[in-house]
């Protein structure tokens, strides 16, 4: 659970940096940190959505 958490707040952290670099026009940072949201904003929900229907964060061999 700890480790969703950290990476929801990596995720919502690159989401500031998005706006803020988007106001200094300094697209090459809003790329990475675009990137960044993106993947661990994605593995923040898929470790969350696994923890809440298998009850661990790891998947469960059938």
């Amino acid at each position: 659970m700890i480790l969703s958490i950290i990476l929801l707040i990596v995720a919502l952290l690159s989401a500031v940096a998005i706006v803020r670099e988007i106001k200094r026009k300094n697209f090459f940072a809003v790329g990475f940190a675009g990137i960044s949201f993106v993947v661990f904003g994605w593995f923040s929900i898929a470790t969350i959505i696994s923890i809440i229907t298998t009850g661990t964060g790891a998947p469960v061999a059938h």
